[in-house]
């Protein structure tokens, strides 16, 4: 009685680990009736803050002269941008940075064998944060004026941004998300299917270039801000099951 016991429910457990076995290979793919889809946001917009800076120089064997030929400079160059239009508020100078500059003289094997002390450099530095765009970019084309009035000043480009990036991106965002959502429903449409459950959203990299340019897209993220008009993109993949 016994053996024949063991064998019927061997017997049983083969019957139901078969059932098992096959419902499972006929549901196999439920799981996998999904479609993935990318939805691209974009957006052209022109920079509303514009940063310029530049730097002036002084140099002299006697260290108070230097301080005081610096800040006669200092004062030129504010009554030129004060002038020209630009706020106090909006002008900001760094602290001053002082070094001594020395003339050294080498052997044929490179070996220092003399140094004389040259003088003081004293360099500074101004940046100007606006809103006038326009103004500003065009005073830094005519900075070459500061120059011809005997100040040495050395001009940097302009950078520009954009203060309202994070509404723009959330706009970009839902973009982006409804051009997948259109996307998916295109392709299961044509498949004879249609979309049902979200599984899973994931947002791309968020990219600032120049607009209309060559400019190669980072895996990190580009931000430009050399150029006062830009174009902002992201996607967003979208994971959803079909019926």
């Amino acid at each position: 009685m016994k053996p024949y016991l063991n064998s019927l429910i061997l017997a049983l457990a083969i019957i139901i680990t078969a059932f098992l076995f096959s419902n499972s290979f006929k549901n196999r793919n439920k799981s996998n009736d999904s479609i993935s889809v990318t939805g691209l946001g974009s957006k052209d917009f022109v920079s509303d803050l514009i940063v310029w800076s530049g730097s002036f120089v002084k140099k002299s064997l006697n260290l108070k002269e230097a301080y005081a030929e610096l800040d006669r400079d200092r004062e030129g160059i504010k009554k030129y941008m004060t002038q020209k239009g630009i706020k106090n508020e909006n002008i900001i100078f760094s602290a001053i940075d002082i070094q001594k500059e020395f003339d050294d003289q080498f052997d044929s094997r490179g070996n220092r064998i003399s140094s004389t002390f040259t003088g003081y450099k004293l360099t500074q530095s101004i940046q100007i944060e606006s809103g006038e765009v326009d103004k500003i970019e065009e005073i830094s084309r005519q900075v070459s004026e500061l120059i011809n009035n005997g100040i040495e000043f050395y001009s940097n480009p302009p950078q520009y941004y954009y203060t309202k990036l994070a509404e723009l991106k959330i706009e970009m965002i839902a973009q982006a998300t409804s051009d997948a959502n259109t996307r998916a429903e295109n392709i299961a449409s044509h498949a004879g299917s249609k979309i049902t459950r979200l599984k899973k959203a994931v947002m791309g990299v968020f990219q600032i270039v120049a607009q209309n340019s060559s400019e190669e897209y980072s895996w990190g993220g580009s931000f430009n801000t050399a150029s006062k008009r830009k174009t902002a993109t992201i996607t967003v993949k979208l994971d959803y099951e079909l019926q």
